[in-house]
């Protein structure tokens, strides 16, 4: 029997021809606050998914590379076209360009590689995923982006995410939008909810859950992925809804985090530890671990408790010299 996967179930509210703004979701996160230390620059990250429109003019800059596993134009393995436009719009949201027009990403100045791993349909048999998965791993990609799932443990599949994590490569999943609005129940979609991947659910721009997300002890962390507005086919830009939506958010954040942390540490960290770094970089939001995991994707969480304790030491001071 044949196996195949798609991309998580997404919704378009809105197409658009042209648009000049930073997405609501990229300033929720706070991604503009961390630019002026780091915009993502050399880190590489693998877009497992429909393709690119590579012309597009947010998306063309960052465009390192890329490998068509699919059946689309008769098989080519250099040409990666997006003709479903989820590809697209995932790409957007990690690193679409600062350029003064049309949107950007969380991480502006990040490498992007395109895997085309899911045909025009939006479908793909396992084996494009898993080959897609060892590429992004031949060429040592940083970070693997997949919004994208379906209802089987496969045993290859979850081995090459394994080989992939083994490899020093964060792996970042859509959690699923099978869910029903409660904790009281598990959605389980593949590859979201193997423990080795970084699994992301959705809330809204207004910090509520989604309804749609997918519950289970294996949700890492929350992001927005309602009425997220990013590129799209022949030059434009849509606003879409999805965990699909969700998981490049934190994908290109990852990016940020992976030169910050470099940086800060004076070395290379491991996944495990780029990893805890992301974690720390979260708030709670009062829901059920199943649902949001450690909470909300928030770049400056550290900055802005570190900005409250100085601010009471102070105050604690004036108050012993009065």
């Amino acid at each position: 029997m044949k196996r195949t996967m798609s991309v998580i179930p997404y919704r378009i509210v809105e197409q658009r021809e042209s648009v000049n703004e930073v997405p609501a979701g990229i300033e929720l996160i706070q991604a503009p606050k961390i630019w002026d230390k780091t915009k993502g620059t050399g880190v590489k990250i693998a877009i497992l998914d429909t393709g690119c429109e590579t012309t597009h003019p947010d998306l063309k800059g960052r465009i390192v590379g890329g490998k068509n596993f699919t059946h689309d134009d008769d098989g080519d393995p250099d040409n990666y076209t997006d003709y479903n436009g989820h590809g697209t719009h995932v790409a957007g949201t990690i690193a679409a360009v600062q350029n003064a027009k049309g949107v950007v990403g969380v991480a502006p100045e990040a490498e992007l590689l395109i895997v085309k791993v899911l045909d025009e349909n939006g479908s793909g048999d396992y084996e494009w995923i898993i080959d897609g998965i060892y590429y992004a791993i031949e060429e040592k990609a940083d970070i693997i982006s997949m919004s994208l799932g379906g209802p089987e443990d496969v045993p290859e599949l979850h081995e090459a995410i394994q080989k992939a994590v083994a490899s020093n490569i964060l792996v970042v999943c859509a959690a699923g939008n099978e869910g029903d609005g409660r904790d009281s129940t598990d959605e389980f979609g593949y590859p979201g909810a193997y423990n080795e991947v970084i699994s992301v659910g959705a809330v809204s721009l207004d910090r509520e859950s989604s309804d749609f997300t997918n519950s289970n002890n294996e949700v890492d962390l929350v992001a927005p992925g309602e009425e997220i507005l990013s590129t799209f086919l022949r030059g434009k830009y849509a606003t879409l809804s999805g965990t699909s939506m969700a998981a490049p958010h934190v994908s290109g954040a990852l990016a940020l985090i992976k030169v910050l942390a470099t940086a800060a540490f004076e070395r290379d960290l491991t996944e495990p530890e780029l990893y805890a770094q992301l974690i720390k970089r979260t708030v709670p939001l009062g829901n059920s671990p199943k649902l949001e995991g450690n909470g909300l994707l928030y770049l400056t969480v550290a900055d802005e408790l570190s900005n409250i304790f100085e601010s009471k030491v102070v105050s604690q001071l004036i108050s012993l010299e009065s």
